[in-house]
C-alpha cells in the first residue's frame, strides 16, 4: 500500500482535530440530571411537579417561552439550576435573543453558588471572549473550580490550556494529569488526547502501544478523531502489526462521521487495495458495529 498519507502531527492542530468544538451548551452532566428529572415527572401526577421541574419539562420539549416564564422568577430568587438554565437559553438564543453578556451574567450567579456546569460554561466564555472580555486567567479560574469537583469537560480544558501555555507557563505534566483524570471517567476526548501525547512523545515517552490503547478506548466509543488516528497507526504499523485492511476499517468508521482526513485516506486506500480487501474491511465495520451495539 506504500507510505501513509496522514499529515504530520502538529501539536496545536492535533489538539484542535481531536477536540473539535467544546462550547457552552446544556452540558452532559446537566442533560443527564434533567433527563432523570423529566423521566420521574412522566410517572408522577402533574400536581407533584414544582415550577422548576415543569420548566425543565417545557425546555426539553422546546417550549422555551414556558420554560423562561417559569424559570426567570426562580433565577431571581437565587436558584442556581434555574440561573444556569437561563444562561443556556441566552447563550443559545432559545426563546430569548442570543446575548452573550446576559448568558455570562446568569452563569456567574450560578457559578458563584457552586454550580459546576455554570463554572465550566463561564470558563469557555472567558476563554473565547464571548459576552465578557477575553481572559485566560479568568477562564483558568473557573475551569479549576469545576475540574476540582471532578467535572471532566473542565479537566480536559485545563489540560489543553497547560499544553498550549494559555494564560500560564506550558506544563506537560499538568496537561497529562488533567487528561488522565478525565480519561479515567471514560471521556473519549481525553482518551484521544492521551493517545496523541503518546503517539507524538510530547510530555511523555514516545510509546506507540500506549497511543493505540488510548485511541482504541475512544474509538470503541465511536469517537471519529480517535478512529482516524487508530487507522493511521494500523496503516503505519505503529504499536500494532501493520494491517491495511484494518486501517481502512477505521477510516470508514471515522469518515462516516464526516472526518475529512479519514475520507481522504479512505479514498486513497480504496485505490490501493484489492476488491477482496475492501470487502473484508467493510465486513469488519459491520462486525464492529454489532459488537459495540451488543455491549451497550
Amino acid at each position: 500500500m506504500g507510505r501513509s498519507d496522514a499529515a504530520p502531527l502538529n501539536d496545536s492542530d492535533a489538539r484542535r482535530q481531536i477536540v473539535h468544538l467544546m462550547r457552552p451548551v446544556m452540558t452532559r452532566a446537566y442533560k443527564a440530571i434533567f433527563a432523570a428529572i423529566i423521566l420521574v415527572l412522566s410517572f408522577v401526577a402533574p400536581v407533584a411537579a414544582g415550577p422548576f421541574e415543569t420548566a425543565l419539562a417545557a425546555y426539553d420539549k422546546g417550549d422555551y417561552s414556558t420554560a423562561l416564564r417559569l424559570c426567570h422568577p426562580l433565577a431571581i430568587q437565587g436558584v442556581a439550576s434555574a440561573q444556569f438554565l437561563l444562561g443556556v437559553m441566552y447563550g443559545e438564543g432559545q426563546g430569548v435573543p442570543r446575548i452573550g453578556a446576559e448568558a455570562a451574567k446568569w452563569y456567574r450567579l450560578a457559578a458563584d453558588r457552586g454550580d459546576i456546569s455554570a463554572q465550566y460554561n463561564l470558563g469557555i466564555l472567558y476563554e473565547k471572549g464571548q459576552g465578557v472580555p477575553q481572559s485566560y486567567s479568568e477562564a483558568l479560574k473557573w475551569y479549576r473550580l469545576a475540574a476540582g469537583q471532578g467535572y471532566a469537560d473542565a479537566q480536559i480544558k485545563l489540560g489543553i490550556m497547560y499544553g498550549e501555555g494559555q494564560g500560564l507557563a506550558q506544563n506537560r505534566a499538568a496537561e497529562l494529569k488533567w487528561y488522565r483524570l478525565a480519561a479515567g471517567q471514560g471521556y473519549a476526548v481525553a482518551q484521544s488526547l492521551l493517545g496523541f501525547m503518546y503517539e507524538s512523545g510530547k510530555g511523555v515517552p514516545l510509546k506507540y502501544t500506549e497511543a493505540v490503547r488510548w485511541y482504541r478506548l475512544a474509538a470503541d466509543q465511536g469517537y471519529a478523531a480517535a478512529q482516524y488516528r487508530l487507522g493511521v497507526m494500523y496503516e503505519k504499523g505503529q504499536g500494532v502489526r501493520q494491517d491495511y485492511v484494518r486501517a481502512l476499517m477505521w477510516f470508514y468508521l471515522s469518515a462516516a462521521q464526516g472526518n475529512q482526513e479519514a475520507v481522504k485516506n479512505q479514498n486513497l486506500a480504496e485505490r490501493r487495495l484489492t476488491p477482496a480487501q475492501i470487502a473484508e474491511a467493510q465486513q469488519l465495520v459491520r462486525e464492529w458495529k454489532l459488537t459495540i451495539q451488543s455491549s451497550r
